[in-house]
This record gives structure tokens, C-alpha cells and sequence, in this order.
């Protein structure tokens, strides 16, 4: 297959994982007029979507792409497996992805800033076909051979995905001791095709909302802000200034309101015994932080990789941020939604 055929096919396909959830989900709602909602949708939905979404937090992102923790085999394979049912790419595309925007945040190479456009930073990147260079940014993932395997079978977990739902619709429905099938189509339609709309749309929304509205507590070198709301339904997500403050912290929440589900997931299974080298910021760095750009904390984003020039970049963005952010927080304090 050339290399045209393979980039119109993967367009096509990128298009459909955004177009194919969202007229589900305005199905879904036109058929609640006649036929409502049973109990177990409503269930499968919850018990998917959060599954999901802490596989992508705890999983994907604090876990894989910030080495903000260590854990056994088991945890592991268990959060990736459900951050690759979120259907947000394979292990290693995410997080390559996410690195690029940790290094390039809201300057041209950010692949999914809002400052080119509010759609762009939300879902246009992905329609735009990007494609994240892995070994440049996530080289040191390659070595892990329990990732490169989930990342490789990607498509076989995002079908189970989509099968759990579709199964447990039609057996729990049954009639007569028959396969209901019109029980499973609905399951699947609630806990498979709405719950991947909210999985995406919320996480896309940390990308957009969290670089344009909320507030921000430390001076970072790009327009990162935390969001109440987002904070709520991404699973502590939302704390999005406080994480590029800070991008290797198993916590995003620094204050106690600030409630952040995945740091309550991290911090049980550390008090069993499970999880070790949990990372954590010290109240004197958090000082430190609230009045400084400091760019070797916010580039301090996977252990082990150098991206060349990164620090110099950041260098000159830290210069001007150290003298706007102020500027730049209370205007942003100001448009919270």
C-alpha cells in the first residue's frame, strides 16, 4: 500500500472515531423519547467510562508518559489495557504525543495547542491526521516490552472494549433464557459508543479549556490553567496548570479542594503496599514555583529522555513569562467558566 493510500485510510478512520460517537450519542438521545434508559446502561456507561478514564490518568499519563509512580507488571497491563479502551491511540502514540506537548506548549510545535485555534486544540488536531514521532519523544517507552505490547495490540482491547457492554446487555436482559439482542444493541450503544463520545471530550477539553479558561497558581511558559469542572469529570485532569508546573507529580490537586480522583487511586494502592517512588512536591518547591518560571521543572517531564534545544527554547519563553504571567493569570482568573 503506498504511503498516500495509507494516510488517506488513516484520515478516514481518524474521522470516523470522532463523527461515528457523536451522531451515536444524538441517537441515543432522540431514543430515550421511547424507550428511556434501563438501570444496567446507565451502569455500563458509569462503571466504562470510569475504567476508561482512569486508564488514560493513572494509566497513560502519570503512570507511562511521566513515570510519576512505580508499579507491579499486574497494575500496569491492568490501567494501560483501559486507557486503550478510552480509544485515544495506542500506549505509545499518546504519550509521545503528550511529550511533544509538554515540550512545544502553546508554541507552533504543539500539536494540540488552542492558541492556533479553540477546534484545533479540542478535536482539530486529530482531524488533521497528527502523528507523533515516538522514538524522538517517547524513545525510552521502546524498552518496555509490557508497553510495546498493549500499544501493538491495540485494536484487540479497544473490541473487548466494545464487546463487555454489548454481552453483558444481552445476557443480563434476556428473555425466555434467549440472547436478548436488542438489550445488547442499546448497552452498546450507552456503554460503547456515548461512553467513548464523553471519554474523548473530556479529555480533549483538558487540551482546550485548560490552555484558554480557569486560573493559574504557578508561572509556567504557556498558558496552562486549572479548571474546577474539568478537574471534576477528567479525574483530577483539570489541574492542568498545576501538572505543567510540575509534569512528573503523581498529584495534580495541591490543595484539598482540588479534588483529584487519580491521586486517590495512586495514594490507596501506595498505602497497600502496591505502588513505590510515588513522586510528590515539596511545600518549598511549591513556593518557589508560584513566583518563578522555572523551565528544568517543567521540562522535567520522562526520565531518561533529552530532547535537544528543549531547554534553550524554554529559556527564552521562561524570560517573558517570569514578566506577563501575572498579566496573563488575572486575565485568565477573570474568564473562568
Amino acid at each position: 500500500m503506498s504511503t498516500k493510500s495509507a494516510s488517506i485510510l488513516t484520515k478516514v478512520i481518524l474521522q470516523l472515531l470522532v463523527w461515528v460517537p457523536l451522531c451515536a450519542t444524538v441517537y441515543a438521545i432522540y431514543s430515550l423519547w421511547g424507550r428511556g434508559c434501563t438501570i444496567l446502561d446507565l451502569t455500563l456507561l458509569l462503571v466504562g467510562y470510569t475504567f476508561c478514564a482512569l486508564g488514560i490518568t493513572v494509566g497513560y499519563h502519570r503512570m507511562l508518559t511521566h513515570k510519576g509512580f512505580e508499579a507491579p507488571g499486574w497494575f500496569r497491563a491492568f490501567f494501560l489495557i483501559c486507557g486503550s479502551m478510552a480509544l485515544q491511540g495506542p500506549a505509545l502514540k499518546w504519550a509521545a504525543t503528550h511529550i511533544q506537548h509538554h515540550a512545544n506548549s502553546d508554541d507552533d510545535d504543539d500539536p494540540h495547542s488552542p492558541v492556533k485555534s479553540f477546534f484545533h486544540g479540542h478535536v482539530g488536531w486529530i482531524l488533521d491526521d497528527f502523528q507523533p514521532d515516538i522514538p524522538r519523544y517517547a524513545g525510552p517507552l521502546l524498552k518496555d516490552k509490557l508497553v510495546v505490547f498493549i500499544s501493538n495490540t491495540f485494536f484487540l482491547w479497544v473490541l473487548l472494549s466494545l464487546v463487555i457492554p454489548f454481552v453483558i446487555g444481552g445476557w443480563v436482559e434476556n428473555l425466555g433464557g434467549h440472547f436478548n439482542w436488542s438489550a445488547a444493541g442499546y448497552a452498546l450503544l450507552w456503554a460503547g459508543a456515548v461512553r467513548i463520545f464523553l471519554n474523548h471530550h473530556v479529555t480533549w477539553a483538558v487540551n482546550s479549556i485548560c490552555h484558554t479558561y480557569g486560573n493559574r497558581e504557578f508561572v509556567t511558559t504557556d498558558g496552562s490553567t486549572n479548571h474546577f469542572l474539568i478537574g471534576l469529570l477528567a479525574m483530577g485532569e483539570g489541574w492542568h496548570n498545576n501538572h505543567h508546573a510540575f509534569p512528573r507529580s503523581a498529584n495534580h490537586g495541591m490543595h484539598w479542594w482540588q479534588i483529584d480522583p487519580s491521586a486517590y487511586i495512586i495514594n490507596t494502592f501506595e498505602a497497600l503496599g502496591f505502588l513505590k517512588n510515588v513522586v510528590r512536591i515539596s511545600p518549598e518547591r511549591l513556593a518557589i514555583r508560584r513566583i518563578k518560571a522555572d523551565v528544568a521543572e517543567e521540562r522535567d517531564v520522562l526520565p531518561g529522555l533529552v530532547l535537544p534545544g528543549m531547554m534553550e527554547h524554554g529559556a527564552a519563553m521562561a524570560a517573558a513569562a517570569s514578566t506577563v504571567a501575572e498579566v496573563v493569570s488575572n486575565a485568565a482568573g477573570h474568564s473562568q467558566i
